[in-house]
Formats: C-alpha cells, sequence, structure tokens
C-alpha cells in the first residue's frame, strides 16, 4: 500500500509559488545597454555599476568610462576611451590588449584569437577577440575573454573574466556588440 503526502492547500499554494518565483529569476538576466556618449549597444547578464578614471594610455591621460557587473561567478565590462585621434587607435588598441594580458598574467601558450565581426566598427582598425587563462591579482586562476575594437577615435574594451568560461553566456555576450 503506497502512501501519498498530500500538502494542506496553503503550504502547497506557498511552495508552487516559490518555485515559480525562482523560475523566473535566472542567474543572467540579459538586457540591452547603450554606454553614453557612444553608439555602442550590447548585452549585459545585470545591471551595470559605472565608473570613470583617467589612466595613461596611449602616452597621456586618458578618461576610462567603464560599465560592468558581477552574474553567475562571472564578470562581465566594457571600456571606452577617446583618443581623440583616429589614426591611433589600432596602435593604442594593440597596447591595451597587451596591458590586459599582463594584468591578467596571462599563460602565452593559452592566448587563443577568436572570430569577431562587429557591425560598424571602424574599417581601418582591427576588430580582436581573444581568450585567455592567467591569474586575478589575489593568485587564483582566472579565464577571460576580451575584444578589442575602435569606431573613429572612441575605442573599446570588452571582457568577460571567470573561474571557468561559460560558453553560451561568452557568446550571447560577445555577439551583442553593435556600432550603430
Amino acid at each position: 500500500m503506497s502512501r501519498v503526502l498530500i500538502f494542506p492547500s496553503f503550504p502547497r499554494a506557498v511552495l508552487l509559488s516559490a518555485l515559480a518565483l525562482a523560475a523566473c529569476s535566472p542567474a543572467l538576466n540579459w538586457r540591452e545597454v547603450r554606454p553614453e556618449g557612444t553608439r555602442l549597444s550590447l548585452l549585459l547578464p545585470c545591471k551595470p555599476d559605472k565608473a570613470q578614471k583617467v589612466v595613461p594610455l596611449g602616452g597621456r591621460p586618458t578618461s576610462l568610462s567603464m560599465l560592468g557587473c558581477d552574474a553567475d561567478g562571472a564578470t562581465f565590462a566594457v571600456a571606452i576611451a577617446d583618443v581623440d585621434d583616429p589614426s591611433q587607435a589600432a596602435s593604442v588598441l594593440a597596447l591595451w590588449q597587451d596591458l590586459a594580458l599582463a594584468n591578467m598574467k596571462a599563460v602565452p601558450a593559452s592566448r587563443q584569437p577568436l572570430p569577431l565581426k562587429i557591425p560598424g566598427a571602424s574599417p581601418g582598425t582591427p576588430v580582436t577577440r581573444l581568450q585567455a587563462q592567467g591569474q586575478r591579482a589575489d593568485g587564483t586562476a582566472v579565464s577571460g575573454q576580451a575584444a578589442y575594437f575602435a569606431q573613429g577615435s572612441q575605442l573599446f574594451q570588452v571582457v568577460m573574466y571567470a573561474p571557468h568560461l561559460m560558453p553560451e553566456a561568452a557568446e550571447t555576450f560577445f555577439s551583442s556588440l553593435k556600432l550603430e
């Protein structure tokens, strides 16, 4: 003889409501973001924080605007710098990429270029996307993917860092990049 446990109606309703709410709260809640002062649009999986600072980029102090957030154990961010001279874009982007790889102590053998096309990116400046393995400042392992591109004198760095990259999240994030 089998016994069936029947929940009283109120607790059962609470349980079903809790399950329904959990299903509606994904760890990655994608939303379109348009950084101020740019023609870029992209998807971020969480509400971004904003920051701005001045950094030495391209041999001179440069204002860097950033949007970023953490979701499901990963960091997603976009940084924008304006170098005032579009002819410097390619060299400054290459320098920026090298600095980011050095900062994460990327293992040279782990650096893999990945395909990426960004509608509206400057045609004379390469669009670069790469993946690398390295370390955070505290010494823990980190995987990263980054994209570098320009539109005129505006330079963009789009990054995703996590202990282990999530291919579906990375694809959604990087394939959403568009310049209008």
